[in-house]
Parts: C-alpha cells; sequence; structure tokens
C-alpha cells in the first residue's frame, strides 16, 4: 500500500508543480512547505494515537484531492498560469499533506516501536528526508517541464493541459477501483 500513496505523491507533485515557473520559487516554497508541514504534523498525531484512519479511506482520498487538482487545471489553466492567488492550490496541498501523512503513518509507525517519544527523533528526521525528497522531485519537475516548453515548443497552455489529462486518465481507473467501494 505504500507504494499506491508513493505513486500518488508523484502524480500529486507533478500536477501541483506544472503550473509554476521557476521565478515563482517563492510560491513553489510555500506548497511545498504546507506539504511537508501537514504530512509531518498528521504523522505526529498518529505517532501518539490522536488519529487514525483505514488506508482505503486514505488512498481514496489522496486519489480524489490529485484528481481535484488536475481538474483545476484543466478547467482553469487561466487561473493557473496566472499564479496571482495560491488560496485554492494552498488549502488543497495542506489537506494532501495531512492525508499523505496519515497514509505513510503505517509505514512508520511498523518500523519504529516503543513509546511515542522515543519516535519523536525518527518522525523529524524522517520529515527532513521527505522534504528534501519532495524539493529535489519539484526542481526536477520544473527542468523538464522548462526543456519540453524551450525545446519542443510546447506553450505552457498546452504543458498544464496534456499532462493534467494525462494525469486524471491515469487517477480515475485508481478511484474506481479503490478498495473503499467494496463492502
Amino acid at each position: 500500500m505504500l507504494q499506491l500513496v508513493a505513486h500518488n505523491d508523484i502524480l500529486f507533485l507533478l500536477v501541483l508543480m506544472i503550473p509554476f515557473e521557476k521565478k515563482a520559487w517563492k510560491k513553489i516554497v510555500i506548497l511545498i512547505s504546507l506539504f511537508i508541514s501537514c504530512h509531518t504534523f498528521s504523522l505526529l498525531l498518529t505517532v501518539f494515537n490522536i488519529l487514525t484512519l483505514k488506508i482505503n479511506i486514505i488512498v481514496f482520498i489522496i486519489s480524489l484531492i490529485i484528481l481535484i487538482i488536475a481538474l483545476y487545471n484543466l478547467l482553469f489553466y487561466e487561473r493557473a498560469t496566472k499564479n496571482n492567488s495560491l488560496t485554492f492550490v494552498a488549502v488543497v496541498t495542506s489537506i494532501f499533506g495531512i492525508f499523505h501523512g496519515l497514509g505513510f503513518a503505517n509505514y512508520f509507525n511498523s518500523h519504529f516501536t516503543g513509546k511515542p517519544t522515543d519516535k519523536l527523533l525518527p518522525l523529524f528526521e524522517s520529515s527532513l528526508g521527505f522534504g528534501f525528497s519532495q524539493i529535489i522531485f519539484v526542481a526536477a519537475i520544473l527542468l523538464f517541464a522548462h526543456i519540453i516548453q524551450t525545446l519542443l515548443k510546447f506553450s505552457k497552455r498546452d504543458w498544464i493541459l496534456i499532462v493534467s489529462a494525462f494525469v486524471v486518465g491515469l487517477i480515475i481507473p485508481i478511484i474506481i477501483k479503490s478498495k473503499i467501494w467494496i463492502k
């Protein structure tokens, strides 16, 4: 199940970042910081047994959030390209971070046993590594987008629409086949 959550992590970052260019780095930093801090916060809540959810619900909600961002890009690509306001995207990113942390919690808690306080250092180390990997992946997305748009002469609009439609095509079967529909 961790692989599916990791797979969705990649899809989410892809549709989240495609409207941005490197000159929007402050907005990118805000979004990634929200993602990582919400991920860490929800992981912390699970370590102290304050909040837990079944993994099939988490994966379903994560898939829905990816679909929402991809559809947002498709339907409002002009707004997405201007990046004037981050409110909607920031809220959705925060919610995704919370559910992503909840999904990661099962893996984390199975590898680190003991009292919750014994898990704090590994939790923050894990979050630091997670954040670093997100930054590397976002940089790769931005670089790839720049190459596609300059060398292959894709317009930013076409890039956003093609990638978002591709992700919609990938995520809808995941939602349809979700274990949440099985009683």
